[in-house]
């Protein structure tokens, strides 16, 4: 068979299959954008170690390294550009649903202010965000040799922010939709303001400094933390 079939690429593929499921389970139904978030914090989880695990290999080949940056970048596409996307199409139906704006629904809250919004901008927003989610990685692809992993000078800093962000970001956004909603406030047309506002950050060039092995680990435990909250929330997130 083609392709690299050891441990070094198994975390990145899990990444890719979590994408999968994400994507699945966001759009299915009339939308479960919660339980895609819990997706995304495992593709996130995956992606923070599959380079360290790849690097473990003594003597890899230049075929095996190039092979790593290829599916690493096509997976992250995947997991932090369209499941985002994703997520949010289900949070979209989701509000239809409750406002009874789809068949079969009766409506059981007030429409929320994304249920105005034109379908076409939807799609607007989420091509954009994969589209730019695609020219970062793109970008790292072609420069990954130059300047050792899309960083910047002495490799301690990023151009733009990284596509892998989304795995914090977006569990975030959605833990404080739900308490604001539970509260009787709905935010969820914010969830496209956020999608723009990191698409853009994704593409514009400023310097931003990598974590330290601290602050890796501090992320971790933050993801950790959002993918808790997100098990309780998902018992009581409509």
């Amino acid at each position: 068979m083609i392709g690299i079939w050891d441990y070094t690429v198994i975390l990145t593929y899990g990444s890719l299959l979590s994408a999968v499921m994400g994507i699945l389970v966001s759009l299915s139904g009339h939308g479960h954008p919660y339980f895609g978030v819990l997706f995304l914090l495992l593709c996130g989880l995956f992606d923070t170690f599959d380079g360290r695990v790849a690097r473990s290999k003594k003597n890899r080949t230049k075929k095996e390294k190039d092979f790593g940056v290829q599916i690493d970048s096509l997976s992250d596409l995947v997991a932090f550009g369209v499941l985002p996307v994703c997520i949010g199409m289900g949070l979209w139906k989701r509000d239809m649903f409750d406002a009874g704006r789809v068949a079969g629904a009766t409506m059981v809250k007030q429409p929320s202010v994304l249920c105005t919004i034109p379908e076409a901008v939807i799609v607007i927003v989420s091509a954009f965000f994969v589209l730019a989610a695609l020219i970062r990685l793109a970008y790292f692809n072609i420069t990954v040799e130059e300047t050792q992993g899309d960083c910047v000078g002495d490799n301690k800093y990023y151009y733009g922010l990284p596509v892998t962000s989304t795995a914090l970001i977006f569990p975030a956004f959605l833990l404080l939709r739900h308490i604001l909603y539970i509260n009787s406030v709905n935010i969820s047309f914010a969830y496209y303001i956020v999608l723009i506002i990191v698409a853009v950050l994704f593409v514009l060039k400023f310097k931003l400094k990598k974590p330290g092995t601290a602050m890796l680990y501090f992320m971790v435990f933050l993801g950790a933390l959002e993918f808790i909250a997100m098990i309780v929330v998902k018992h009581f997130a409509r």
